[in-house]
């Protein structure tokens, strides 16, 4: 297990190598200039001067990047050029935020869709497989701001049953805290849960028909000991992967459920340091998001090998 592991990091480094150099060029053709934003209203020419070589921007861009990377791996990602804050407080700071969000709204997803998609395997093309995928269809297709003004409006404006916006830490006030993730959580994983059922199915649908399973029911198994402890157990499997890559997608920032709910995230950091030209935090944040999907697919592997036998015996 230990080589296994050790093998998928030697494959993450030449990932994270292409992804920061990926962001870095690229932010380079972002139009706009970051230093006159600095400048203010003093845009002499020698303003400008002093701030790019303070900045070393006048610097080739392989120097800029070696510097950056080098600094990367001692754990110091630079300063935010617009509050003058080490980028990696600003990331601690907006992290738990994100990850609070994620899982609330996997729980929501994993609750409900993982249990519709083996209801909708077990019933297919019939009533109930029918009245689970239109609904399915629906959460896919409303968009997830419409939905969240809409809760608001219902929930928090018209019944006043949870807060409407904003962000209280757990640890100040977990209940209030609970309640105010609430929503969004809903809002977003009323979209994943659509995804995790429609994937349940398909994959319950294909494990159903195996042979094993009619020789477990000829068997005189009960029905819920063959669909959980036999079908499901195997159907998992490609569930985990999807799982991983969308509590990764969550990490990453969900950008207009955090800006419609006012959540001091990965997603409103984000925005704001494109807008603002603000290159460090934007690197610092896709490079956090970077080790988020390699870290979640790492761990879909680890939990494939646990689940599988026969995996596990070739490792």
């Amino acid at each position: 297990m230990h080589i296994f592991i050790a093998k998928r990091l030697l494959i993450a480094i030449p990932t994270l190598i292409l992804v920061s150099i990926f962001v870095f060029t690229l932010q380079k053709l972002l139009p706009g200039d970051p230093v006159l934003a600095l400048a203010g209203e003093e845009r002499d020419p020698a303003t400008l001067d002093a701030i790019r070589a303070q900045l070393h921007l006048n610097d080739p861009i392989v120097v800029q990047y070696g510097r950056w990377i080098w600094a990367a791996l001692q754990g110091d990602l630079g300063m935010s050029l617009r509050t003058n804050t080490p980028v990696t407080q600003l990331i601690a700071q907006k992290l738990p935020v994100t990850i609070q969000l994620a899982v609330m709204s996997m729980i929501v997803a994993v609750l409900c869709g993982i249990p519709g998609g083996i209801y909708a395997a077990v019933h297919k093309r019939r009533k109930g497989d029918y009245i689970v995928n239109i609904l399915a269809l629906s959460a896919l297709s409303i968009p997830n701001f419409w939905l969240g003004i809409m809760m608001i409006l219902l929930v928090s404006v018209n019944l006043g049953w949870l807060p409407a916006s904003g962000y209280v830490s757990p640890v100040e006030d977990f209940w209030l805290s609970m309640k105010t993730m609430l929503m969004p959580a809903l809002v977003l994983g009323t979209g994943l849960s659509a995804t995790l059922l429609r994937h349940t199915r398909s994959s319950m649908s294909g494990v159903l028909k195996s042979d094993y399973i009619r020789t477990a029911r000829a068997k005189g198994l009960r029905p819920r000991e063959v669909i959980l402890g036999h079908a499901f157990r195997n159907a998992i499997l490609p569930i985990i992967t999807l799982m991983a890559l969308l509590f990764g997608e969550l990490l990453a920032g969900a950008v207009l459920t955090e800006q419609i709910f006012t959540i001091p995230g990965f997603g409103k950091l984000t925005v704001d340091a494109v807008f603002t030209r603000d290159y460090a935090v934007v690197q610092g944040v896709v490079m956090c998001t970077a080790v988020a999907f390699i870290a979640m697919n790492l761990v879909a592997d680890v939990l494939y090998a646990f689940l599988n036998p026969r995996l596990r015996a070739k490792l």
